[in-house]
């Protein structure tokens, strides 16, 4: 056994939220999405990719927020169906995402559940981004900082108090 090697289980201590933070530590398990009325505004190679106030945000303990966005909010002819898929325990099966502007396309930056678990059913017709490729992502106007990692697409803003997912070393949170 390789207890001396890692540490199992091991639950970080959350910074102190600051007033008008929100704790990550805070948020729930299993995750939950709720309506957010959040000015959301993605920006690449100058076009608006999305602009709304009607997105629904997922929110799951030590994760920021993910924002899905209404198709209707979306430019149109941005999205183009991405190769893969993949399956969350709780908001079911993903369809991905590549948006085009122009000659540019960024594959694989969005992400939807066509047939969202019942939990999860204000997620149908709405597509989530990952914030690192595009030019701009914002909140209320404020330049979000991607969630770390590979795999998670949470949006980090001076609202939220961490640490967070996907950062080194929180494999096991």
């Amino acid at each position: 056994m390789l207890r001396g090697f890692y540490k199992v289980n091991m639950r970080p201590k959350p910074d102190s939220a600051k007033p008008g933070q929100e704790s990550v530590w805070a948020y729930p398990r299993p995750a939950i999405a709720e309506p957010s009325a959040a000015h959301i505004v993605i920006e690449h190679a100058g076009t608006i990719v999305a602009n709304t106030r009607a997105s629904i945000r997922t929110l799951e303990i030590s994760h920021p927020p993910s924002y899905y966005i209404p198709m209707a909010d979306i430019a149109p002819g941005a999205l183009q169906r991405a190769i893969g898929s993949s399956f969350c325990e709780w908001k079911g099966a993903a369809h991905y995402w590549d948006v085009v502007i122009g000659d540019i396309v960024l594959h694989g930056v969005g992400w939807s559940y066509p047939s969202p678990s019942q939990a999860f059913a204000l997620l149908c017709d709405h597509v989530a981004f990952y914030a690192g490729p595009f030019d701009r992502c914002s909140v209320d106007g404020e330049t979000v900082v991607p969630q770390p990692g590979n795999f998670y697409g949470g949006w980090i803003t001076s609202k939220l108090a961490g640490p967070f997912k996907g950062m080194p070393g929180s494999l096991s949170w």
